[in-house]
């Protein structure tokens, strides 16, 4: 499944209402280390479908990233039942995403 835009219109229905577990990746455009992120978020969203991947620009949804305390990016938080369950911010090796998903 492709990654999905989120935006303060469709975070509730994305995220908090998901049927299943959400990796949710709040980046921005000029963050280096978001974009040395991407390439590992964009693959666990092809290869695994028990999950959801929802990228948040904080730029463009500065309420949202607010809301969830992200002062710093990225900032990857797993939102279960639709609530936050683990969170991780900084570049983070694929299997701390791996462990964070378990």
């Amino acid at each position: 499944m492709a990654e999905i835009i989120g935006t303060e219109e469709n975070f509730k229905k994305e995220v908090l209402e998901a049927d299943k577990p959400v990796l949710v990746d709040f980046w921005a455009t000029w963050c280096g280390p978001c974009k040395m992120l991407a390439p590992t978020v964009a693959a666990l969203a092809e290869e695994r479908s028990d999950i959801k991947v929802v990228k948040v620009d904080v730029d463009e949804n500065p309420n949202l990233a607010e809301q969830y305390g992200v002062s710093s990016i990225p900032t990857l938080i797993v939102f279960k039942n639709g609530a936050p369950a683990k969170q991780s911010v900084g570049l983070v090796p694929r299997s701390r995403i791996d462990e964070m998903l378990a």
